[in-house]
């Protein structure tokens, strides 16, 4: 009898998973809005050499650093927001100087673009974007007609590949299982099918079987497998500045923050010389956020 070989660990530190990724590279990053992002993959990404992506997103927070250090040649989203502040600030001043090339699509088109990747199709047809300016100011989609009697006409999404996807959950084990525990799964588990590979930041790891019996959560839950998973990085904490229920709130305050300093030169140097310097770490940059805390006491 042949005994298979035991699984593989896949812990890393966000670095190293910075380290794997180059420029010129499509980048999938999950969450959705200022929720449960993997900011702290994000920041890590911030501090290597990598430039000119193109990136998949629900974009929040995330976009709008990659935005601020100008890495970003392309993007893909259907917006990009704070949530309590409805638009990403260096997002809309980017756009604003047209940094870089926008494909923006209804949400739902992304959703289904991201399940044709997913299941390795060209394309999926939808009805989202029908009789819209989507299909005006993307010229490059087309549409298809049903083989059927109904013969109606589809908008043919195509499918949103990716080289690598970021993603954070609330758990996971070292061998890639991951686990939300809040009120929505975000659509992260199809950012990680729809790429060659994937990455996954957590709170905080744990044993596989406290994924799927003694945690006491319901077995949906468990949202991504480790057959999808390249690498794993426990980051508590790694969602920050964005929200990651149950585990932590959104930080409110030091949105507010980032938010302003985003809208002044000098003081986004200030901050960012602060939170994000380029020979930082994730470790760093907890204990500079609680220090600021501190501060506003």
């Amino acid at each position: 009898m042949t005994v298979p070989p035991p699984a593989r660990d896949k812990t890393m530190a966000p670095d190293e998973v910075a380290a794997r990724l180059h420029s010129g590279m499509t980048i999938g990053i999950g969450g959705w809005g200022s929720r449960r992002k993997p900011m702290a993959l994000v920041r890590a990404l911030l501090r290597s050499p990598v430039t000119d992506l193109t990136v998949i997103s629900y974009g929040g927070p995330d976009v709008g650093l990659l935005a601020a250090a100008g890495r970003i040649s392309r993007l893909v989203t259907a917006f990009v927001t704070l949530d309590s502040i409805p638009l990403e600030p260096h997002y809309r001043a980017a756009r604003q100087r047209g940094a870089f090339a926008l494909t923006e699509i209804d949400e739902a088109m992304f959703m289904w673009g991201l399940h044709a990747a997913a299941n390795r199709l060209p394309f999926l047809p939808v009805r989202a974007g029908l009789g819209s300016d989507v299909m005006r100011v993307n010229p490059e989609l087309r549409t298809v007609t049903s083989p059927y009697e109904d013969g109606e006409e589809f908008v043919a999404v195509p499918a949103l590949r990716m080289d690598a996807a970021l993603v954070h959950m609330n758990r996971a084990d070292r061998l890639g299982n991951g686990q939300y525990l809040g009120p929505d799964p975000y659509f992260d588990d199809l950012f990680c099918e729809a790429a060659d590979t994937a990455y996954v930041s957590c709170e905080r790891l744990v044993e596989t079987t406290e994924l799927t019996g003694d945690s006491g959560a319901a077995p949906q839950t468990l949202l991504i497998r480790r057959h999808s998973v390249t690498g794993v990085a426990e980051t508590p904490g790694g969602a920050h500045f964005t929200s990651c229920a149950p585990d932590h709130p959104r930080d409110e305050p030091f949105q507010k923050a980032y938010a302003a300093a985003a809208a002044d030169p000098a003081a986004w140097a200030e901050f960012s010389a602060r939170f994000l310097p380029p020979d930082g770490d994730e470790k760093g940059y907890r204990q500079s956020v609680r220090t600021w805390h501190e501060e506003q006491k």
